[in-house]
């Protein structure tokens, strides 16, 4: 299993990306870098929100029975 990181980790980032992009510190080029890793990173976040919505109207679904299913979005 690969080592990923926590969705407060992620934002964490994201975080960080947006204060760097702020600063005015850096190239153009810099900048374009630091916005695409964002996105990447944004997406990432968003997969993780909508596995934890979708295991919820599960556990939700189940009639009280708590029934531990994952799903991976964007893996076939």
């Amino acid at each position: 299993m690969k080592n990923e990181k926590s969705f407060e980790e992620l934002i964490d980032e994201l975080e960080n990306i947006a204060d760097l992009l702020e600063s005015d510190k850096l190239n153009l080029d810099e900048s374009m870098k630091e916005f695409e890793k964002g996105m990447q990173i944004s997406k990432l976040c968003n997969e993780k929100l909508e596995n934890a919505e979708k295991k919820i109207n599960i556990l939700l679904e189940k009639n009280g029975e708590i029934v531990e299913e994952t799903f991976n979005v964007g893996e076939e």
